[in-house]
């Protein structure tokens, strides 16, 4: 009887594995900024970017393969995230983790979009599923702002404050995918210019291609519903 309980549960957990993504995600998002002024906000950063990993590992637990390689990107990450305790941090273990943050979220957006246009029917967790690329997107390039910005300082403008920086890369990445452009993060050399535009050029395409896919699936269901 136990048994059948833990299996129905975590099959209800299963449909709701993306929601529970989206939920850990806007959590980074909205939640760490409260944090910025507060001397251990590097830890708040590491708790909840933890808990997107192992969401995100979960999230692609359909095959016991993907899993595998979710893991295995996820857990160098971790080891990058948790290192700066153990050991002295430098270029090399910031760019090395960057370089793995990169794969895992890469890894997580392409599995999520076969799972999305895989489906014929619009449900809470395939618009769950829809919204998770998006900001997963935005954290990947966060990754990459971070790198460029290792390799080479200076490739942003970026203020003088006590904030952590890698909230600043969030901070921008967002408002670079969504075309906000407040302008308080420049981009300065040639390449940071290009990935910061790739970012928005990809991120408006994908709103577009996205929201006219779920529109077509809606009406194909709905037709189908009048006809029986």
């Amino acid at each position: 009887m136990d048994r059948t309980r833990s299996l129905s549960f975590r099959e209800i957990y299963y449909r709701r594995r993306f929601f529970i993504l989206l939920l850990s995600l806007m959590a980074l998002i909205l939640i760490t900024p409260l944090f910025q002024e507060f001397s251990g906000v590097q830890v708040v950063w590491n708790i909840f970017l933890t808990g997107i990993l192992l969401s995100g590992v979960h999230a692609v637990s359909e095959k016991k393969r993907s899993v595998y390689i979710a893991s295995l990107l996820a857990l160098p990450m971790l080891v990058y995230l948790w290192s700066p305790y153990l050991i002295e941090s430098n270029r090399y273990v910031v760019i090395v983790g960057g370089l793995c943050g990169v794969l895992f979220f890469a890894y997580m957006i392409v599995n999520t979009l076969f799972f999305i246009f895989r489906q014929d029917k619009v449900t809470r967790d395939l618009i769950s599923g829809a919204a998770v690329v998006y900001l997963l997107m935005a954290i990947m390039w966060t990754f990459i702002y971070r790198i460029i910005e290792t390799v080479h300082p200076g490739s942003f403008t970026l203020p003088i404050t006590s904030i952590y920086e890698r909230t600043r890369f969030v901070y921008f990445s967002l408002v670079t995918i969504t075309t906000l452009g407040y302008g308080d993060i420049v981009p300065k050399t040639s390449l940071a210019r290009s990935l910061a535009t790739l970012e928005a050029v990809v991120g408006q395409l994908y709103l577009v291609t996205t929201v006219a896919w779920l529109v077509g699936v809606r009406v194909s269901q709905s037709r189908e519903r009048k006809s029986e």
